[in-house]
């Protein structure tokens, strides 16, 4: 089975595809580290290697976890399956 996309642990509510060319529309992959799960979706919009999927819908002031750990929180609706990045996750540093 391929994997599309990483979640180190259950608290994780973003994924980050770990190949390139995924295509809106598409379902993918993912390994959940902590037990050694996989999960399918389908992604909205295409994801570049390196960007975080959204796992579930998030709203305006979620916080973004990443590999267990606040990244930021969220500026704009994503639905599961969308593209979380810059237009959508602001970091709580500035």
């Amino acid at each position: 089975m391929a994997i599309d996309f990483i979640i180190h642990d259950h608290t994780d509510n973003v994924g980050v595809a770990v190949v390139e060319g995924l295509k809106a529309g598409s379902s993918v992959t993912g390994w959940l580290m902590q037990d050694n799960q996989h999960i399918e979706l389908t992604i909205l919009e295409d994801i570049p290697i390196g960007h975080k999927i959204a796992l579930r819908d998030l709203a305006p002031g979620d916080t973004a976890i990443k590999y267990g750990a606040d990244i930021g929180k969220i500026t704009a609706p994503v639905k599961r399956g969308g593209l979380v990045h810059i237009q959508n996750l602001k970091t709580k540093r500035w």
